[in-house]
């Protein structure tokens, strides 16, 4: 069998969850927050649209993670996004922190917007 390292550049990818927290490296950061391969830092939720739009044309795709279990997005803030070329992927945020860790090993031009798991 062949292994083969994963390398993220200068990426941080999610280390760690749990109630209330993600984690990328020794950086924690509580409620929810916004992950890009360039930076980490809070974000105001799915009433917070401008974060977001500012990442029009830099991702192509945004994960959704909805907390503990998946949910219906926002029309607004899905059309908003998809009017700016981005598109958005919606499922728990377990998921979204393992989908983010693969694309991003893959060189994908993606974010995360996570909302806590409690």
């Amino acid at each position: 069998m062949r292994l083969t390292e994963i390398s993220y550049g200068s990426a941080q990818p999610i280390e760690g969850y749990g109630p209330g927290f993600f984690r990328l490296g020794t950086h924690v950061l509580r409620g929810a927050c916004l992950i890009t391969p360039w930076d980490a830092g809070p974000w105001g939720g799915l009433e917070d649209l401008a974060t977001p739009l500012a990442m029009a044309g830099r991702i192509d795709v945004l994960l959704l993670g909805l907390g503990a279990e998946i949910a219906p997005v926002p029309r607004a803030f899905r059309e908003a996004l998809e009017a700016e070329g981005i598109g958005v992927e919606p499922m728990n945020s377990p998921a979204a922190c393992r989908t983010y860790n693969v694309l991003l090993g893959e060189g994908r031009r993606i974010a995360a917007a996570l909302l806590p798991v409690v």
